[in-house]
């Protein structure tokens, strides 16, 4: 039995089974550093990035705290989206699976609050939710803290960044003093050492490294003179590579919309990805790219944290990073379980100082090569191989993704193969198709039935 496996953790033996089942043998390294010291009920600073297994780190310890004969909040972990937050909610309950009769509840901004508020009423055992509408709920006495016995912030980092200091400390007034405090985050400024010495109690620290080596991700750096010849640079790169998934980082909102505009323009499948877009916008454009109908996200960083996107092709920084670490984490996103990434950056003479920094962060010496030649852009541009259909019925009409898959399959004239992933919300679901099977996809969920009754559909565009 080696020091990292799971079973050497003094946790329920129902965790442990369930982990078991789970396949979960050996943990991560910052599993391996926080757990023991979450499981003494110490507080903890643990520094991680996405994908380093923080949230199964977290979700056993308040699980391992939890009394659930006690039907009183006793968790509550704070996100800075509720994308992360609706993904950290889903681990627990797969770690919870063998502990009968948990709740777990997800409160984030928008969303209804009618819904939340009947929930709210029924009690919980651990809440995950955005600090507004955490604030929100206690501010008009729905939510009650006092028997909370474990707080998390997961991305601490990006919540401060998101301007959420003061709904933090107006949460964390409303809970008890005697607690346990776990906070997660990417990078450590010096605003996530102010918070900690306020609201913890002789916090141990644990820093996982970035598990991404120069092995896995080839990094490739190219000078440009402008922001016209940037543009250019993009689509070379694209046509270069004809990434099935990639992100194109941008520094603020407004350009990202404008780079996914000007490249869809060209004929390219981009979306943009940042704060000012309405929830079903945000959801609809997360699930084209998780289903590859869409092929590039042009993203914020603060969009992009901590969103459940697998392995990509290709990440490019339209823009380097402010932050060194920050480069690190974006570059991370490809690359994942062993597989070879490829990260590219653009940069330009008035970068000379982000140069300097990542060359001092990184170790090493940065040199720009030339980007592939212009006769790339004479080719057609690719496209994803899947569409993508809207379904108007989700989880509230008890559509589950084995009805909709058995009505587009069910005669066999559509083979399984051609459908891909199936995301499903409360009022609509949404299917991924095959390109050249999209049309007959649509006309038979248009025709037919899904669970005996017929509902709207069209395909995304």
């Amino acid at each position: 039995m080696t020091q990292t496996a799971f079973s050497t953790l003094n946790l329920k033996p129902e965790l442990l089974s369930n982990l078991s089942t789970l396949d979960y043998k050996e943990m991560t390294p910052i599993q391996a550093q926080s757990l023991p010291i979450i499981l003494q009920h110490k507080d903890v600073i643990a520094q991680a990035k996405t994908g380093s297994g923080k949230t199964a780190a977290f979700g056993l310890g308040l699980l391992h705290n939890l009394d659930v004969k006690r039907f009183r909040i006793q968790s509550l972990v704070l996100c800075p989206t509720r994308e992360l937050a609706d993904q950290v909610a889903k681990e627990i309950r797969k770690l919870a699976r063998s502990i009968h009769n948990i709740k777990v509840l997800t409160l984030c901004g928008g969303l209804p609050f009618g819904p939340q508020i009947g929930s709210l009423e029924h009690g919980a055992h651990i809440v995950v939710g955005t600090p507004g509408r955490i604030q929100d709920h206690l501010i008009k006495g729905r939510l009650d803290l006092s028997n909370l016995n474990t707080f998390v912030l997961d991305e601490a980092d990006r919540m401060l960044e998101m301007g959420f200091q003061d709904a933090i400390d107006d949460i964390i007034e409303q809970m008890p003093t005697d607690r346990q405090t776990l906070l997660f985050s990417a990078t450590y400024p010096p605003q996530i050492k102010s918070i900690a010495n306020r609201i913890m109690r002789s916090p141990e620290t644990v820093k996982a490294e970035s598990q991404h080596s120069e092995s896995t991700i080839k990094q490739h750096f190219y000078r440009i003179s402008n922001d016209e010849q940037r543009l250019t640079a993009v689509r070379q790169l694209l046509m270069q590579h004809q990434p099935e998934s990639c992100v194109i980082f941008a520094n603020t909102k407004r350009e990202t919309q404008q780079i996914a505009d000007d490249l869809a323009d060209y004929g390219f499948s981009a979306i943009g990805l940042h704060g000012d877009l309405e929830q079903r916008d945000r959801d609809q454009t997360l699930v084209r790219f998780a289903n590859k109908s869409t092929s590039v996200l042009v993203a914020t960083d603060v969009a992009a944290r901590g969103l459940d996107i697998d392995a990509l092709d290709l990440v490019i920084n339209y823009h380097l990073s402010f932050d060194p670490e920050v480069h690190v984490h974006r570059i991370g996103r490809t690359g994942r379980a062993g597989s070879e990434g490829v990260a590219c950056s653009l940069f330009s003479d008035k970068d000379v100082t982000k140069i300097i920094a990542l060359e001092d962060y990184l170790g090493q010496s940065i040199q720009d090569e030339s980007l592939p030649p212009m006769s790339v852009l004479d080719q057609p541009i690719y496209s994803p191989k899947m569409a993508t259909l809207r379904i108007d019925g989700g989880k509230k009409q008890k559509v589950r993704p084995g009805d909709i898959l058995g009505a587009l399959t069910g005669d066999k004239t559509i083979a399984g193969s051609s459908i891909g992933k199936i995301h499903r919300f409360d009022f609509c679901s949404y299917v991924a198709v095959s390109k050249e099977m999209a049309n007959q996809a649509l006309k038979k969920l248009e025709n037919g039935k899904i669970k005996g009754r017929q509902f709207r559909v069209w395909r995304v565009r």
